[in-house]
């Protein structure tokens, strides 16, 4: 057993460029997250954030951006319940929600990246101030943001980027610092008392002189993020104790209850979280007392990035963070800690998959029955009988491409091959009535739509397939 989490906020990260929750939901989860012991949430709005002007063309098209009012009524809502908020606006790396508009793609650092700014242009760098203005502005009392900056792909390949490095002692990782520099002591030109946090992936392979020199110590306090179950403690130590040495005295863990063990993972598994945690546990027991842990991020991706897939809504993995903040407050996932999680919120497992209903009341879990019937869903989706319908002994026996190019088929064993087709679409086709139905409620209509087309459709299409194919063969065959 580990001490518990020392001192220090406990952020959640509400990732919102996918399933942006409608806001009524959105108040619930932080009232949920408040009774869980949650004191900051880390909101990355990307293009559900009302930017304006020039800005405008960055807002979601697919569902509304949250209003002005709606994302002030986050912050009060918050606020009520002591909790911090700290936007996350990307200003270098992942800019895919911004520079895949036409009109920006000579922002871009390389063509064929969409993600990472080229540091040299100065109307890139205008930009993402102005970005940042509107939303600081829109956060009365702000004390903190995050500039995002983590995998700055392709950086250094870009024309004006090989120009620059063409010069005597020039190199990526100044290029990296200078623009992050740049933007860090923009912020606090116009905000002198802005705390500044930062992803620190892109600096773990500088030299501690490297990092002293670049500018940066001082101005921002970066978040070591790694989000695996078997994170390895002593190189997470040695990289803290670095930055410590080169300056940078106040330091953050980001870790994951969510979206982060594979790009399209559709149920979240507790224990892989928790294991996640009690790793960082190890890596804060190893820490010289001098390092200044100003806390951690407890992140729940919702996609890998802007153009990928969606990873676990919401509603499936809230067992596994109310288990990662049990397991940071005891030091180790006890029987204790797993007894808080299934009263905290009525249910009989920390494990979504095992889960039975404990408690009636339905405001213990906000979204428990999409949860529930996500489970239910993705079980059938996933069984070798729907998954694999083209490839049972039937219809490779009896009703191959082969077979059906030519209409030559055994009616007999067609029509039955019809009736098991139809009998799993039919059921599949019910199931998918009932989350669409509990999903609307709490996501927007397009959340529902493209959860449908990526776990759904790639189910129910070969089967229709059957389906429209066989009347038309067996027809062929029988007077």
């Amino acid at each position: 057993m580990n001490p518990p989490w020392p001192k220090g906020k406990k952020l959640v990260h509400l990732d919102l460029k996918g399933a942006p929750p409608r806001i009524e939901y959105l108040h619930q989860l932080i009232e949920l997250f408040s009774r869980l012991g949650v004191d900051g949430l880390l909101v990355e709005y990307e293009d559900m954030f009302p930017y304006e002007g020039e800005l405008q063309l960055l807002q979601a098209t697919v569902q509304p951006t949250y209003s002005r009012e709606q994302v002030l009524s986050i912050q009060e809502s918050a606020k009520a319940r002591g909790m911090e908020v700290i936007p996350l606006v990307q200003t270098f790396g992942h800019m895919e929600f911004v520079l895949k508009h036409r009109t920006l793609w000579h922002l871009r650092e390389v063509p064929h990246c969409i993600g990472t700014l080229n540091p040299h242009k100065e109307d890139g760098v205008k930009m993402v101030m102005e970005m940042l203005r509107q939303v600081v502005e829109l956060h009365p009392h702000l004390r903190t943001v995050h500039i995002g900056a983590d995998e700055v792909y392709s950086l250094g390949e870009g024309e004006d980027s090989k120009l620059w490095l063409a010069s005597t002692g020039h190199s990526v990782e100044q290029l990296f610092l200078s623009h992050v520099t740049k933007v860090a002591k923009a912020i606090k030109e116009a905000w002198p008392d802005m705390n500044i946090i930062m992803w620190d992936d892109m600096m773990r392979g500088m030299s501690q002189d490297t990092l002293k020199a670049s500018g940066l110590v001082g101005l921002v306090q970066p978040m070591l993020w790694d989000y695996t179950p078997n994170l390895n403690v002593d190189k997470t130590v040695s990289l803290l104790e670095k930055y410590h040495g080169a300056g940078m005295s106040d330091l953050w863990a980001a870790s994951s209850f969510k979206g982060s063990t594979s790009v399209d993972t559709c149920v979240t598994c507790t224990q892989t979280h928790v294991d996640n945690h009690l790793q960082w546990l190890k890596v804060a027991a190893s820490l010289s007392a001098a390092i200044n842990m100003r806390g951690i991020a407890i992140t729940g991706w919702q996609r890998y990035d802007h153009l990928s897939v969606l990873c676990e809504l919401l509603p499936v993995a809230l067992p596994s963070l109310a288990s990662c903040l049990q397991t940071l407050n005891h030091g180790e996932f006890s029987t204790e800690a797993r007894r808080n999680v299934t009263e905290m919120l009525g249910v009989s497992s920390v494990e979504i998959e095992a889960m039975e209903r404990t408690s009636a009341d339905e405001s213990l879990f906000p979204g428990r029955r999409l949860a529930e019937l996500i489970v239910e869903i993705n079980s059938l989706l996933n069984s070798e009988e729907l998954r694999f319908f083209e490839s049972n002994m039937l219809v490779r026996g009896w009703f191959s491409p082969y077979h059906r190019q030519r209409k030559m088929v055994n009616p007999l064993n067609s029509i039955l091959i019809h009736s098991q087709a139809s009998g799993y679409l039919d059921t599949l086709q019910k199931m998918v009535e009932a989350v669409r139905k509990e999903m609307v409620n709490l996501y927007p209509d397009s959340t529902a739509e493209e959860w449908m087309e990526e776990h759904v459709s790639p189910v129910t299409a070969p089967l229709q397939r059957i389906i429209d194919a066989i009347p038309g063969c067996v027809k062929e065959m029988v007077p």
